[in-house]
């Protein structure tokens, strides 16, 4: 009697779960994508401004937003649709592993772009006038292909190691064996999340100790003249410490919400041999749906950090930008 009462409990239990789970990703995947899509476009529109595009850390903020927005449709688009009909993605092999290695290159590119922002903004605080003389667009461009192409390469075992219509996975379209699943699994917690992050703190530590160090520099009373040049080197230089501010946020956000992957990641591996009953399974796989939506939340939330935390110069661009927009809507409706 105890062993069916028991049963039957966890039964309403695998249920429940499973219930609770589609609703968040119904509900919560919509929300994101159009809050990520909408986030993502304008941060393209107000970076390409002309205060912003020539700066590096701003050029590459504004291509990490392309890549956000290939994450969001590529990850997104797929779960909302399964909500309501069948997602090819889970029963055509080619789509599956296409899918997740557009997926996965993409969220590598959008991260090491970050990586790279923080050691432009390392190299431009340096006191050493050769390293600073790294801190410009064309460097960062070749840093940028260099890092599609590493990205490429990275994750190129997805067209071997994923299959599609898999069972006893946490998704249909998975890792087929458990070596694929051991090496994409952990090359993406090593390469998209974990070392990217280290880099990020390490440059960002780096940068704010240059930021110190430079306020005890001797001054020169000639450049404390007030003429158009100077002007002009203060309003970069507002530009450069809130592209700063904007970078160091936006890394935290970022270790926020995507190191529980990488936890759920490293817990999965390390417990796949272990005897598990259907609710835990079922449990372990409402987390992993969860943790990866999160993952979602940190590519659409560029635009919202950057509003809030990049001062008078990146909310300048946007008003700017708001007023073009009406201009053209005016003009239209006459």
């Amino acid at each position: 009697m105890s062993s069916t009462t028991t049963t039957t409990s966890d039964t309403e239990l695998i249920v429940s779960w499973h219930e609770m789970s589609l609703q968040i990703n119904c509900y919560f995947s919509i929300f994101l994508f159009v809050f990520g899509i909408i986030g993502n476009i304008l941060n393209i529109f107000v970076l390409l401004q002309k205060s912003l595009r020539l700066n590096p850390c701003a050029w590459l903020f504004l291509i990490s937003s392309f890549a956000n927005i290939i994450v969001i449709l590529s990850g997104l688009s797929t779960r909302i649709i399964s909500n309501w009909t069948i997602d090819l993605t889970d029963t055509i092999g080619w789509l599956c592993r296409f899918r997740v290695f557009i997926l996965y290159t993409s969220r590598t590119i959008a991260t090491w772009l970050i990586l790279l922002a923080s050691i432009d903004r390392w190299l431009l605080s340096s006191l050493n006038a050769h390293y600073r003389k790294f801190s410009t667009l064309k460097e960062v461009q070749r840093g940028t292909i260099l890092i599609m192409i590493f990205s490429i390469i990275t994750y190129l075992p997805i067209f071997y190691c994923y299959e599609a219509n898999l069972i006893n996975t946490p998704l249909k379209c998975y890792s087929k064996t458990i070596l694929c699943r051991i090496f994409i699994d952990q090359s993406y917690i090593c390469v998209t999340i974990l070392f990217p992050l280290i880099l990020m703190f390490l440059f960002g530590f780096m940068t704010m100790s240059n930021v110190r160090k430079s306020k005890y520099r001797v001054q020169s009373p000639l450049l404390s003249r007030i003429n158009c040049h100077d002007h002009r080197q203060r309003h970069f230089k507002l530009i450069d410490r809130h592209l700063l501010i904007m970078l160091l946020v936006q890394i935290s956000f970022l270790a926020l919400l995507t190191l529980p992957q990488a936890i759920q990641q490293i817990y999965s591996t390390i417990t796949r041999n272990q005897i598990k009953t259907s609710l835990h399974i079922q449990i372990e796989n409402s987390i992993y749906s969860f943790v990866i939506l999160l993952t979602y939340l940190a590519s659409g939330i560029p635009f919202y950090i950057y509003t809030l935390c990049g001062g008078c110069v990146f909310q300048e661009a946007f008003f700017i930008l708001m007023r073009r927009i009406k201009r053209i809507i005016i003009c239209q409706q006459k």
